[in-house]
């Protein structure tokens, strides 16, 4: 039995969905803080799914799961992820995230279950000293979200020399997309990725697109970001369960395409593939983006045999039917 937390969010859902077509038996534990019933609802119709509604702060809700559930392994995206608000709330970010996990390591020791997928960030990087990107990498964080995800790195350092607890940390560059049957897709409320806020302001009562930072050191002043599609993502999860099952290591990578664009890019592309002009306003950096990040990924490609398959055009064009989904159907 596989256990997901934060199988309701955004990645975690979509990594549900592709175990559940293989036939996997899996356990969904989620505090619906940022996930959606909706989402549990959705994902039953492919396969046999368990959801516990619980949060990793409280030990003994994660406990109850282990003692019902014959866990052989985890997947763990339960965390608050915006970097904005982790600046602005640090406190908020070190408690659940650090915390929540620590519970929930110690219940893995507990009830004798020795491997973790997790997901980590490139945020654990910082401010680039060269692009693109490798996992040698000094992790110098520039915000508390990037911060934790690091501590958490560490911790299962520890635990693996300490406890024989493997681990895989994966860490994600700029995710996008949707399923490419729009079951399920990105739905944050409030929506804070930069996709899916240009295509909401194409939609009918939509808002002006607000632009963060436009005097960045790059070809358009714009930030540079590496956006790998959420499906090729979830291959990459699957492929590393499958490393950590032969036998392999505790180890990290980067998930990432080895390409930048830049966000006028993304915004030109965006427009193109809607066929709508949408407003913009200019509006200054917010603390803690760095101005540039790409993944070197040939870590990934070597040792978990993974590739990126899918261009941001289709990542771009699946998250918008996932965003149309509705009026089309009705």
């Amino acid at each position: 039995m596989i256990l997901i937390t934060g199988g309701a969010g955004y990645i975690g859902s979509h990594l549900a969905l592709a175990l559940l077509e293989k036939g996997e038996n899996i356990v969904i534990f989620d505090n619906l803080s940022t996930g959606h019933i909706e989402t549990i609802e959705t994902l039953k119709k492919y396969g046999n799914l368990n959801f516990y509604q619980g949060d990793l702060l409280d030990k003994n809700s994660i406990d109850k799961v282990f003692e019902k559930e014959n866990i052989e392994s985890i997947f763990h995206f339960a965390a608050f992820s915006q970097v904005a608000e982790s600046v602005k709330n640090p406190k908020k970010y070190y408690r659940n995230n650090v915390v929540g996990t620590l519970n929930l390591l110690d219940s893995m020791i507990e009830y004798r279950v020795k491997k973790i997928v997790f997901s980590s960030t490139a945020a654990t990087y910082g401010e680039p000293n060269y692009i693109p990107i490798d996992e040698i990498h000094p992790q110098k964080p520039i915000n508390a979200y990037g911060q934790t995800k690091l501590m958490i790195e560490k911790i299962m350092d520890d635990y693996d020399k300490a406890y024989g607890l493997k681990s895989v940390r994966l860490r994600y560059f700029n995710v996008a997309g949707a399923d490419n049957q729009s079951r399920i897709g990105e739905w944050h409320e409030p929506e804070t990725h930069l996709i899916p806020n240009i295509l909401k302001s194409t939609l009918e009562g939509g808002k002006t697109f607000e632009l963060y930072g436009y005097d960045y050191d790059t070809k358009d002043g714009t930030c540079v970001r590496d956006y790998i599609n959420i499906e090729d993502l979830v291959n990459a999860h699957i492929l590393a369960l499958k490393y950590l099952d032969n036998g392999g290591k505790t180890d990290y990578f980067n998930l990432g395409t080895n390409n930048g664009n830049t966000v006028k890019e993304v915004f030109k592309m965006c427009e193109d593939i809607t066929g709508k002009k949408i407003p913009v306003k200019l509006m200054p950096r917010r603390e803690g983006d760095p101005k540039s990040l790409i993944a070197d990924n040939a870590k990934a490609k070597d040792i978990l045999k993974w590739k990126p398959e899918k261009s941001l055009n289709m990542s771009i064009n699946s998250a918008y039917r996932w965003e149309i989904k509705d009026l089309i159907n009705n």
